[in-house]
């Protein structure tokens, strides 16, 4: 009889590390080697530094100039929620999600359902509610201004239910009024995110619901709100970054913040305290707390929808 041997290879420690360490296909790591050369370099590196500038007093100067930027522990913290604007701009912000984030979800998904079947002159209703997230923010604005200002359209249609002071400059009115025209103005981009969750959503199920009798809104809540769950997820969380880092419309449509900074937002501030008023640091603070708040809600998320 004759005992045949197998002899394999043995692998030395170094190889086996390197294997442990790359893994099998190492040449993944050099495909995505330069989008995380991008990562670090326009998203890692700026937060840390912008955590180091938070504890200390830090200016800006010339290139090449060296000045001293010593630690002060929590003292910009301690401007940033002593200032009353500051804390004024995170309510206005909370203001904003509460209005934006539930319209922005229920309106795509409403509408994608709805582009999503066969209607008439869908590629051209899908179109038009791309239109307004690709188009330059400056243009759109001035169409609302337009639109809302004291002498706009609005107010002529409104007559004398108009409120006074008008949209944009009505302390109670700014933020809900810049919430609905961010609201349109992406709801474009959240559509085309449902139209693609659609797509995975099975047809057996909608032909099954029909069987049992099942009406069109009773399949909606049944089959479709569960199918896109995921794209929910997903929408939720881009809606409440964005809206955290809103900048452009109030810094537009309400003259930077106003009125007496009823529009005032987060971003907006750290603008205008580090750049405008050379104070990066608590700019700094400022970003770091915004941050922190983001994900603070993004985990609470998780978590409900977790359970």
């Amino acid at each position: 009889m004759t005992t045949v041997v197998s002899h394999r290879p043995q692998t030395t420690g170094r190889r086996g590390l390197a294997s442990r360490i790359l893994g099998r296909q190492p040449e993944g790591i050099v495909l995505s080697l330069p989008y995380a050369v991008f990562i670090v370099a326009l998203y890692a590196y700026p937060l840390g530094l912008a955590v180091w500038m938070s504890f200390h007093h830090y200016i800006f100067t010339a290139p090449g100039v060296s000045v001293p930027r010593p630690w002060v522990g929590l003292d910009n913290y301690k401007e940033v929620l002593g200032d009353p604007a500051l804390r004024q701009s995170f309510l206005n912000i909370v203001i904003f999600l509460i209005i934006n984030v539930p319209l922005t979800v229920a309106l795509s998904l409403l509408l994608a359902t709805a582009l999503n079947a066969a209607i008439p002159f869908r590629t051209f209703f899908r179109t038009s509610y791309f239109v307004p997230y690709v188009t330059a923010s400056v243009a759109v604005v001035g169409v609302w201004l337009f639109l809302f200002n004291s002498d706009g359209l609005i107010n002529k249609l409104l007559g004398p239910l108009a409120p006074d002071p008008s949209w944009l400059i009505n302390e109670r009115l700014a933020m809900p009024s810049i919430a609905f025209y961010v609201t349109w103005k992406q709801l474009g981009f959240f559509i085309l995110l449902y139209l693609a969750a659609l797509q995975n959503v099975s047809k057996e199920l909608y032909e099954a619901a029909a069987v049992d009798g099942a009406s069109r809104w009773r399949s909606f809540w049944a089959v479709t709100v569960p199918g896109v769950r995921p794209a929910t997820t997903l929408v939720l969380l881009l809606a409440i970054i964005t809206g955290a880092n809103l900048f452009t419309e109030p810094y537009l449509m309400t003259n930077g913040g106003g009125p007496n900074g009823k529009s005032a937002t987060p971003v907006l501030l750290m603008y205008q305290k580090g750049i405008e008023q050379g104070h990066p640091d608590v700019a700094a603070a400022i970003g770091v707390l915004l941050v922190i708040g983001v994900l603070i809600i993004a985990g609470i998320q998780r978590l409900v929808e977790r359970d």
